[in-house]
This record gives C-alpha cells, structure tokens and sequence, in this order.
C-alpha cells in the first residue's frame, strides 16, 4: 500500500510542478506580493496634501503651516494663492483647507479666542478621522513654544468642516471601493478563463480552424464578459444607494461610462491573461496573482497617500485606484468635469494596450 500511495504522490507533484509556469504562481508570486505589500501597507496617515494661504503679516497662521510641513505628516499643495479652497478640496488637490477669519489669525488672537477653519475632505474616512488630531497637536505647540502662551484653553478654536462625507460614515468610503472589487473579480476571473477552457475542453483547434479571424474570436469571447459585467452595475449599484444609504450626488450617466470604461479594462487584462495561460486552473491563479495587489494598491483598504512613492507610480497602473476614485468623486462630490475626464481616459488607454497585446499574443498562439 505504501508503495502505491508513494507512487501516486509522486506523480501528482511531478504533474502539478512540470510547468514552468505553475512553478512561478507557486514559489515566485508569493515573495512578490509580500515584499510589495510589505512596502506600499501602512495604517500611518501621512503624505496628506493641505493649503493654506497665511498674510504676510498672520505670523501664527505661518507658523501652523510652517509646523505642520515640518511634522512629515503633511505636504504643501501647490496652486493659486487665491484659489477658492473648496474647489481644491473638490477637484482632489488638496486634503485640508486651513481659513482664517477675515482679519487674519494673528489679529484674531489679539482680540480674544479666534476662530481658525478646517475642511476637510472626508471621502477619505480613515485620513479625515487623523486630520483634526494632528493640527490639534501642531496647533497647540505653536500656541504654547512660539506664542509662548500657557493657557488651559487654547486661543485657538477649530471650526471644522467635513466635506462630503459630514457624519464620517465608513461605509460611504468602503462601498464604493467594494464595488470595484467585485466587479473587477467577476470580469477578470471569467474572462481569463473563457479561451483556456476552450484549450483544456479540446475544442480550441476546431475553433481556429472554422473560417473566422482572430479578431472575431477576441470579440467573441470579451463582449459577452462586457455585457455581464455591466449588468452588475445597476445591482451593485441599488444595493450601494439603498441598503448602505451612499449618496449618489453625480450623474447615473457619467458613472455608467466609467464603469463602461472600467469593465472594458478589466475584460482586456482577463483577456491577456488568458493568452499566457494553458489550463483554468492557471488563468485562475494568473487571475488572482494580479487581483491581490490591484485590490490592496487601489486605496481601498489603505490610503494610496500613505506608500512610498514608486508604490504610488505602481498604483497609478492600476484599473482599481481609478475607477475606485472615480465612484468616490462622483458618488461623495456630484464629479469633477477635469478629475473624471482624466481617469476614464486612463481607463481607456489601459484597455486599448491590454486589447493590443491580447491580439499579438492569441496570433502568436495560433503560429
């Protein structure tokens, strides 16, 4: 018995590791992606963009500022000095808006408790929810080591103003994420496995050989993914709006063509892998090997603001980070025309190369 049980041991390692391919999702992708993922996770909020426009003569309004930069917590945003901060915070450039009153921070202290506004963007809840805390801190070192005030009251009082998402719901900025992981899953991971089948079934060479082109085979296999990968988006959609109560402040029609747009992409990256691969069972792994990564390196789970910078160019290539941030924009703003315009074109040039190399490589196949 044993030496029967050795046998077939055996030979189920020999059939599941003969394939060089097989090897590498086995041994080789799992130091990636904890090494990847090692480096971009963080639940440290840092990196979060503020503006502010401090008088020449608003010296603690300066030093807030001066301080905070300083604190590696916050970066500058670099725009018009008159720029209205609500538009900033809209368009996605700026995180935090530091307002003064009127007369300047500097002169409001001088005349008893002043008032300084923060907006914030909150379409983030896990940045939003640090925000306050840390300016609390800076502004509180700056009252009691500048200003040299040693008060049990601050002369400093916050008037915050959370923008887009006012109660911090979590859901409002997991949903939307959510969203885009299920759909990437579904369209992916079908996708990747509608020609291999084809492959494994043995029914691949009677598909090439009947008078069709390869292009007609392509659109054969990714329009119908296409078509069921839309059909999820009003679904998902009412389930979002109704059962988790996010607002749906934008245009349905505008989000339909990102999502139109973001499905092309993700049927094309199934589509390309399902050329590199032989057998389901390898489309399937292939699927998730990009799956993981593109999940935990869209923001949906960590700020993107929090990872190294090349971790940030990385992320910039993946589908999920734009179409995430595209929900966000038009399901929390009501759209910004600039913000959504550029990342659907993304989208779209994503698909155009993914649809690209799927023609070279289904040619190559059939050679």
């Amino acid at each position: 018995m044993m030496s029967t049980l050795t046998g077939f041991l055996q030979k189920e390692f020999k059939q599941a590791l003969r394939d060089p391919k097989m090897r590498i999702l086995l041994f080789i992708s799992p130091i990636i992606q904890l090494t990847l993922f090692g480096v971009a996770i963080s639940n440290d909020v840092k990196n979060v963009r503020i503006w502010a426009n401090p008088a020449s003569k608003d010296t603690v309004l300066q030093h807030i500022l001066t301080r905070s930069l300083e604190s590696k917590w916050f970066i500058p945003v670099i725009a018009n000095p008159n720029a209205n901060p609500y538009d900033l915070l809209r368009a996605g450039t700026a995180d935090v808006a530091l307002v003064p009153p009127p007369e300047g921070l500097t002169r409001g202290i001088g005349r008893g408790p002043a008032d300084l506004q923060l907006l914030i963007n909150a379409t983030n809840v896990l940045q939003a929810q640090s925000i306050e805390g840390y300016l609390t801190s800076i502004t509180n070192q700056v009252v009691q080591e500048d200003l040299k005030i040693e008060s049990p009251s601050l002369p400093i009082q916050f008037d915050v103003r959370v923008l887009y998402n006012p109660t911090l719901e979590t859901s409002y900025f997991m949903v939307p994420g959510v969203m885009c992981m299920l759909m990437c899953i579904v369209t992916i991971i079908l996708t990747s496995m509608s020609i291999t089948r084809e492959k494994e079934l043995g029914t691949f060479e009677m598909l090439i050989s009947a008078p069709i082109t390869s292009s007609e085979v392509i659109f054969g296999k990714t329009i119908p993914y296409v078509v069921l990968g839309m059909s999820n988006v009003p679904l998902i959609l009412s389930v979002a709006v109704f059962a988790f109560h996010v607002p749906m402040r934008g245009s349905v029609a505008i989000l339909t063509l990102a999502s139109f747009a973001f499905v092309c992409t993700s049927v094309s990256i199934g589509t390309l892998i399902s050329t590199f691969a032989q057998t389901q069972q390898q489309s399937t792994l292939g699927g998730f090997l990009f799956l993981f990564p593109a999940i935990l390196l869209s923001g949906l789970m960590f700020p993107l603001e929090n990872m190294p910078t090349i971790m940030k160019w990385v992320s910039f290539l993946d589908p999920l980070s734009h179409y995430s941030a595209l929900l966000r924009n038009i399901m929390l703003k009501g759209g910004e025309a600039e913000f959504i315009a550029t990342r659907i074109a993304i989208l779209v040039i994503m698909a155009v190369i993914s649809v690209f190399f799927s023609f070279k490589r289904f040619r190559t196949t059939l050679q």
